[in-house]
């Protein structure tokens, strides 16, 4: 296996400095597989290309997999494949192993090249592709990458016969180059679409690290995440639940992100698939390595105490680049107004100095939220629509909400929430201060009667309109929380969305920002409906802007802070009836 990274960026020989390997030494790294080798071609001031070798030993890998008790395998597959020459997960193994340092985007001799971005020529001669030059395009153009991928014809002597999966591939573009390490990691595998080692769980966290900063937001990112992980329903599905939590996806979207139906054809071993049995049998016949060396199931390459991790951010926030200039919670009889000495955080504050990227709007939200609940001195917070519970952890870490309740309609959603939470290894006391409940706004429910505060974020745009009236009975005329606070997108906003799209400026007439939203208003839809709902149930509304508070279309989110009049409780029945 072969493949080499080249740059002409001047003077090129920095890139030995990136890869900790220098240009004028010939190195060798052992492995459970045979031996990597690392060499430059090619080193000088304008050029400089470095190559990986990966000399695979075929018998010694079966002979390692029986010994550990492997799993059984075709006799004869197992010492006549195409191991020893066409990239595949072995090589990004060794990729990983002997590039470890790369990838976790650190040089401590020249720190100051690890972010700056490098134009990079990456070849490897053959590369198994089921689903040939297309898949190659689809999983590396979008990217950012020019891909050159040229199929190998199964023998060139008979052209009748057509093409192999194998292609030629190159790519060409200008990336750091610890991000283009991180691609050919989880790629090459997805596009063998064999793993050659045992999948474990672990592989996820290996897959997320790797792809963090650009699996999210990948078109292709279900193919990636169920070929990376072997057709495997439970862990894909693990998977996806959590680049949905980074991507800041909201939670009804979670029971959708692995069709139930793949279950049946992509469960490993199944009786009633021999397909991927036999995929199975194929792609996995070196069981778990020893560690040391560069073992499969030991290397992770960027996992590291120190490693520089991106940050990811959500779509919405990454299409209007967010500059963290909020304007600040405006000042009101009721104390919301930000003081000068208030040390604690308000929705306008920026990004902390030296962040990798923009705050997303999300934070923003948050951000808001907390300063509301903080300045009305709530002790015990509702979350109505927790979602995966981020806004629960932010109440948790602040001794001030003696009791915080995450409410939600997705079982899934709050599963998501307990392991976010860390609820099974959370300390006695931190534990009775959180609980989760499932439950629909849309019908009243005594549990939820008495608190201080409650927050629906970005929770009613996901209700038909016609039944609005029953979550606000529910949640302001039954539950009557002494503040209420509701955040919903600023259907105006969304002509800053996706400035560069065809067509003119802005997401399409009529489009949404999520597919589950029934709805999204404008901010003069919103303030009416929030002042009718105050006149009905003895509320005082206030509104305050997150996020870019743009002069023409306002902010991309919109808060409004409902008070409850202290004289209303009494007659809140005879106003509803």
């Amino acid at each position: 296996m072969f493949l080499t990274i080249a740059t002409t960026r001047s003077p090129a020989t920095d890139l030995g400095f990136l890869l900790h390997k220098h240009p004028d030494k010939s190195q060798q790294f052992g492995s459970t597989y045979g031996t990597a080798h690392v060499f430059y071609p090619e080193a000088s001031h304008d050029r400089c290309e470095a190559a990986l070798l990966l000399d695979v030993d075929p018998v010694g890998l079966v002979r390692g997999s029986r010994k550990s008790g492997g799993a059984p395998d075709f006799a004869l597959a197992q010492y006549v494949n195409d191991r020893p020459y066409a990239a595949s997960s072995l090589l990004a193994v060794a990729l990983g192993g002997v590039f470890r340092t790369a990838m976790r985007g650190r040089c401590e001799a020249r720190p100051e090249l690890v972010d700056q971005e490098w134009p990079l020529d990456i070849a490897v001669p053959a590369v198994p592709s089921r689903g040939g030059a297309a898949m190659v395009r689809s999983l590396f153009e979008p990217l950012g990458w020019a891909v050159d991928a040229e199929p190998v014809a199964l023998d060139g002597r008979f052209p009748e016969w057509g093409e192999s999966r194998y292609v030629r591939l190159r790519l060409t573009g200008t990336f750091r180059v610890s991000r283009a390490l991180r691609h050919l990691y989880v790629l090459l595998p997805v596009l063998d679409d064999a793993k050659h080692y045992w999948v474990s769980p672990e592989e996820v966290d290996k897959l997320l690290r790797a792809g963090e900063g650009w699996l999210a937001d990948h078109p292709e990112r279900t193919l990636i995440t169920r070929r990376y992980l072997s057709r495997r329903p439970g862990l894909t599905r693990t998977a996806l639940e959590r680049l949905a939590e980074v991507e800041e996806v909201e939670a009804e979207g979670f029971d959708n992100a692995v069709p139930r139906g793949e279950e049946d054809d992509a469960e490993e071993g199944s009786a009633e698939n021999p397909r991927a049995e036999e995929e199975r049998r194929a792609g996995s016949s070196a069981s778990p390595s020893p560690t040391g060396g560069l073992a499969a199931s030991a290397t992770d390459p960027v996992a590291s105490p120190g490693g520089r991790a991106p940050q990811a951010t959500c779509p919405a926030a990454s299409a209007t680049a967010l500059p963290g200039s909020a304007t600040a919670l405006p000042g009101s009889a009721t104390g919301l107004a930000a003081s000068a000495s208030d040390p604690t955080v308000s929705a306008a504050d920026p990004a902390p100095a030296g962040a990798d990227a923009p705050m997303s709007l999300a934070e923003h939200r948050r951000r808001a939220v907390l300063a509301v609940l903080r300045r009305t001195a709530a002790s015990r917070v509702l979350d109505l629509g927790c979602g995966d519970g981020k806004l629960l952890g932010e109440l948790l870490k602040e001794r001030r909400f003696a009791e915080v309740v995450g409410v939600d309609v997705s079982v899934r959603a709050l599963g998501i929430a307990a392991r976010r939470l860390r609820l099974d290894r959370m300390g006695e006391r931190q534990r009775a201060r959180i609980r989760l409940m499932q439950g629909a706004l849309t019908y009243t429910d005594a549990r939820l009667a008495g608190y201080d505060a409650a927050v629906l974020s970005e929770v009613i745009e996901h209700i038909d309109e016609p039944r609005l009236p029953a979550l606000e009975f529910a949640v302001f005329g039954a539950a009557r929380p002494t503040t209420v606070v509701v955040t919903t997108p600023n259907a105006e906003y969304n002509v800053r969305y996706a400035p560069d799209e065809a067509g003119g400026p802005g997401l399409a007439p009529g489009a949404m920002r999520h597919a589950d939203h029934r709805f999204e208003w404008g901010r003069a839809r919103f303030r009416s409906w929030a002042d009718d709902v105050g006149e009905r149930f003895g509320y005082q509304a206030e509104f305050v802007p997150v996020g870019d508070d743009d002069p023409e279309v306002g902010p991309p989110t919109q808060m409004a802070v409902f008070t409850a009049h202290p004289a209303a409780d009494s007659d809140t029945e005879e106003r509803t009836a």
